[in-house]
């Protein structure tokens, strides 16, 4: 038989056209919604009727080498902020330290130790539900933040306005990343591609509830919302809590948004290319969120449309080029043409979602050449969601 007669690239290319091409259409609608996205926050004054009325947690596990710069924004914040609790899980780098410096400063500051994490439960909503049950329950908001995170002066102000516009009961915020190594520059961008391929990017107006996307490095919720669902208990043995909760409370009727921050926050995650791909990669999956059917279509849609047209762009070029012709191998070709198209014009849509000046160097320019990870990065999702050990913050977990 000949692998390459006309025929059987012909047949191929109609399996792959009909495969390829329905993924196509969920991914461009819903980039098409983008268009009339809610347009990204940015810092606003004070609002006198929220005096007193945000309680900030933030989980601490050996952050010592980069809290302070949240510290630092959580200090800038007006008087939304009733109390700022840094919940430690026992740190032995100088994490504590630096909080008790930062509570002689300012006193809404408040160092908490946990208790030892129990069975069923994940160490970073194991820390905010702690945080949670030792809050004022005069604040009408409860707003869990990452240690690794920078909030800007008047990012809660922001939140908060938001929140009351658009009637969230819960609103979390998508952030600025601070990117150093060629590596991260080159494999981050494109392990963020698989969000918003699979879901709805930040800032659509009137959101599928039953599929919501949330960040729980900024995650705003109303304190009373918080309470009819348990704090995080539905989320104790998550490990992307923050979806999973998100998406139990729009599922007890709820209103939920995911809105662009990359003007009120910024983040940096993680150091170089081996840390982004162990420890980002293994939770962008969001298995503990979505069913099996569900995570099962979502790969089926990164492949189709991440994972392959780089390298069936390729090789149709080489068939073409050794005389192959058809109707369906040309619409195919120009099909994973497209989609390259696409994912490169995506690079312009995300760009300001990646902070240049921190770390002005040529390792940026990568950040045009990610789409050449594509492949890499949807092989991570598909190795991550099947997995189930898993080794966080110095922790051992076993999914069953």
């Amino acid at each position: 038989m000949d692998w390459f007669s006309a025929e059987f690239v012909g047949g191929i290319s109609l399996f792959f056209l009909v495969l390829q091409g329905s993924a196509a259409i969920i991914v461009l609608s819903r980039f098409a919604k983008g268009a009339v996205r809610r347009p990204p926050l940015t810092p606003k004054p004070s609002n006198s009727d929220n005096l007193a009325s945000v309680t900030v947690v933030v989980p601490t596990l050996n952050e010592a080498e980069r809290i302070q710069p949240c510290l630092d924004g959580l200090g800038q914040q007006s008087y939304e902020v009733r109390e700022i609790l840094v919940v430690d899980s026992n740190s032995t780098d100088g994490t504590q330290d630096k909080v008790l410096a930062m509570a002689k400063i300012d006193p809404r500051f408040r160092l908490l130790t946990d208790d030892p994490l129990p069975e069923g439960w994940v160490g970073r909503p194991w820390a905010l539900n702690w945080g949670f049950e030792k809050s004022s329950p005069e604040s009408k908001w409860f707003l869990g933040i990452d240690a690794d995170t920078e909030p800007q002066r008047g990012m809660i102000a922001s939140l908060l306005q938001a929140a009351e516009e658009e009637n969230f009961d819960l609103v979390t915020l998508s952030p600025q990343f601070i990117l150093q190594y060629p590596g991260e520059w080159w494999l981050q961008p494109a392990l963020l591609m698989t969000l918003l391929f699979r879901f709805d990017v930040a800032g659509i107006r009137n959101p599928d509830q039953d599929s919501v996307m949330a960040n729980g490095q900024c995650f705003l919720c109303r304190r009373e919302v918080l309470e009819k669902v348990g704090g995080y208990s539905s989320a104790a043995s998550s490990f992307c809590d923050d979806v999973t909760l998100a998406r139990n409370i729009a599922k007890a009727g709820y209103r939920v948004g995911f809105l662009d921050g990359a003007k009120v926050i910024k983040v940096r995650m993680y150091e170089g290319l081996k840390e982004t791909w162990d420890e980002w990669g293994r939770s962008l999956d969001l298995k503990d969120a979505t069913s099996k059917s569900e995570l099962l279509g979502q790969l089926w849609l990164l492949i189709m449309v991440q994972g392959l047209p780089l390298p069936f762009t390729l090789l149709f070029l080489g068939l073409e080029h050794w005389g192959t012709h058809g109707l369906f191998f040309t619409s195919l070709l120009g099909l994973n043409a497209g989609l390259l198209v696409v994912r490169f014009a995506m690079l312009l849509a995300i760009a300001g979602s990646y902070d240049r000046s921190r770390y002005p160097n040529k390792n940026s320019l990568l950040f045009w050449l990610s789409p050449f990870a594509d492949p890499l990065a949807v092989l991570r999702i598909f190795l991550s969601a099947n997995t189930k050990s898993i080794a966080w913050r110095g922790r051992n977990y076993h999914q069953t």
